[in-house]
């Protein structure tokens, strides 16, 4: 039976600092579930200024650098979920949603939500089957 295992990064390593008591993923054995990850600079800490657009490319550079410890990309995501404070923004969030992915779509749950952690408007977290 395999044996949960939780993994923390440093900002060093491109995966900004958690804003909440909690591990960036969790593995069980092939299976990988990242943390909703939000569109916060590593390097500063901050959030990055701008529009849904802006903020989703920095989401998706954070999941992207959390999978990079895992020898995994955006493309072994099995489902993805997203969360948007207006959904006003939908259209352009998956216009941009497109482009981080070259093979199939995973599965997705879109949810609308009043408010964030750090004042975002998207976060995303993912479950991800790791390559063999």
């Amino acid at each position: 039976m395999p044996k949960r295992i939780a993994y923390t990064f440093d900002p060093s390593t491109g995966v900004p600092p958690g804003v909440a008591p909690f591990s960036h993923a969790v593995r069980w054995g092939d299976t990988l579930y990242v943390t909703g990850q939000m569109p916060t600079d590593p390097a500063t800490g901050e959030l990055v200024a701008g529009d849904v657009v802006a903020q989703t490319k920095q989401v998706f550079r954070n999941l992207a650098a959390v999978l990079a410890h895992f020898d995994a990309t955006l493309d072994d995501a099995l489902m993805v979920r997203v969360y948007l404070t207006d959904f006003s923004d939908f259209d352009r969030f998956n216009a941009e949603y497109v482009t981080w992915f070259t093979g199939p779509l995973p599965s997705r749950t879109c949810v609308g939500s009043t408010g964030l952690a750090v004042g975002a408007t998207v976060e995303i977290d993912l479950i991800v089957g790791l390559p063999s």
